[in-house]
Formats: structure tokens, sequence, C-alpha cells
């Protein structure tokens, strides 16, 4: 059996494939002069589903670093909670990993 022919090195391959194929998106919120911490605060827990502590700490990074990847996962869901959050008045993106 020739090398090409294993099938250990099609499960490679394919698998190669596949994940190349695969994009990781992130959903980032940045840092303003406008928004309060907890207008933030809320909106994180309110449409990305955080837990109070995490939605705090987020904010924290956003305010100190001047951005936060709040979430990740599929496109179309950012998407929507980009829009949400947007709509509140605080400026985010997805963006890929």
């Amino acid at each position: 059996m020739k090398p090409e022919e294993s099938p250990e090195i099609e499960i490679v391959t394919a698998l190669d494939e596949v994940v190349e194929n695969v994009k990781l998106w992130s959903l980032v919120v940045f840092n303003d002069d406008v928004n309060t911490f907890d207008h933030v605060i809320d909106t994180l827990v309110d449409v990305c589903k955080h837990e109070p502590t995490q939605a705090e700490q987020c904010a924290m990074i956003i305010h100190l670093k001047g951005k936060c990847a709040v979430n990740s996962g599929e496109y179309d869901e950012l998407v929507s909670q980009r829009n949400e959050i947007c709509r509140r008045g605080i400026s985010a993106e997805v963006m890929v990993k």
C-alpha cells in the first residue's frame, strides 16, 4: 500500500480541510467616554446572557484596555447581539478570532 492510500492519511487530510474551513468569531465591545459602567454591564447581562460578575469584569477590561471580546460563536448569532448592543449606544463589532 502506498502512503497516500493509507486510511490514516486520508483521515488527517480530511480533518485538516475541515479545520481550515472553520471560522471562529468574536463579539468585541469598544470603550467610549459616553456610556456608564452600569449601562454596559446591564447590556452584557441582557444581550449576551452574562452573569453580573462576568459583565463587570468585561466592563473593566473594556475600560482599561479599550476593548474586550465579550462573546464568541456563530457569526449570525453574534451579529444579532452586536446589532442590539449598538442599538443601545455601545460600539461593538463581530471579528474573526
